[in-house]
């Protein structure tokens, strides 16, 4: 699928760990690819042969399927080919019975998942509560239920990645329910809200946009039980081609998906004086991070630090 260029100020985050140092802002011409795109992996990434705008700073490609690993600063031609992310982009093929999509787990994945579920149900006095949302009139109640959660979590508090709040999103939400274009799920316990999940919907491809859950409910694994019963909706539902958890690695994704394809965000740069001392900037942090994480992990402290940072214990 040809998917057209969009323009935005993108941030190029200077990271140390979930810190952000600085983010200096350029103007961008933007674009995705989507599991629909029928472009095949790239050995080496070339810059487009589109028109630059005389504004534009330069391209970002996100998720480019890309074939092995590939180096994070290199100059081509004009431009200054940067890859601060690579990574596999896991998804659920959906062409499938939710029976044979279980088929995919082990046995014993398969019994912690339903004692997970039991679990649950009897914090719950046996009987778990949950609703899926798709129609217009709708998704104001789920916005509401999902904010409830959002603003206590952790992607919300460190990370400032929790479902929007905005009246703008929420217009965005019901033009998507009127299109028949989103799907949104909320888990309770009685009648408060635990956890959230919301799925746009592009082509067919159902997107994981936003997944958060009430962190004093961690240990009942509600983020991982909503996951699984949306699904199974989902399925039910035999009208989506994928589940695309997109970019980011994490254990949930690669539980639950079938598949993955190895992606990078790559951005070409303008290569000026600015721009170089930009992005040397970031490799430089992002070397020290690494070179800090490895020794935490060589240490056996690092795990430890995530929990404190996430929870606050």
């Amino acid at each position: 699928m040809n998917r057209i260029w969009q323009y935005h100020e993108v941030p190029l985050k200077i990271q140390l760990g979930d810190k952000t140092l600085f983010a200096p802002r350029l103007q961008l011409q933007v674009r995705e690819s989507g599991l629909d795109d029928e472009e095949p992996p790239v050995a080496k990434p070339i810059p487009p042969a589109d028109l630059l705008r005389a504004d534009s700073q330069g391209f970002l490609i996100r998720s480019l399927r890309v074939i092995g690993r590939q180096p994070v600063l290199r100059r081509h031609g004009d431009y200054l080919c940067y890859i601060p992310s690579q990574y596999p982009r896991y998804y659920i093929d959906m062409h499938q019975s939710f029976a044979e999509y279980k088929g995919k787990f082990s046995s014993k994945t398969r019994s912690t998942l339903n004692r997970k579920v039991r679990k649950y149900a009897e914090h719950c006095g046996g009987n778990i509560s949950w609703k899926a949302y798709k129609a217009p009139g709708e998704m104001a109640e789920f916005f509401g239920l999902a904010r409830a959660v959002s603003r206590i979590t952790y992607q919300e508090k460190l990370l400032d990645a929790g479902l929007p709040d905005s009246e703008e999103f929420l217009e965005q939400m019901d033009q998507l329910a009127q299109q028949g274009r989103v799907r949104g799920f909320i888990l309770f316990h009685q009648d408060q809200p635990v956890s959230y999940l919301y799925c746009p919907i592009s082509n067919d491809v159902l997107i994981y946009a936003f997944l958060g859950y009430d962190p004093s409910y961690m240990n009942f694994s509600v983020g991982t039980i909503l996951q699984w019963l949306a699904l199974e909706h989902l399925f039910e539902e035999n009208a989506f081609r994928f589940f695309d958890f997109t970019e980011g690695q994490s254990e949930h994704k690669k539980l639950f998906a079938t598949h993955s394809i190895q992606c990078a965000n790559v951005f070409f740069l303008r290569s000026n004086l600015r721009n170089m001392c930009l992005l040397h900037a970031q490799k430089a942090v992002d070397h020290f991070s690494k070179s800090t994480g490895d020794k935490l992990d060589q240490l056996g402290i690092k795990v430890a630090v995530r929990r404190l940072i996430r929870f606050g214990r």
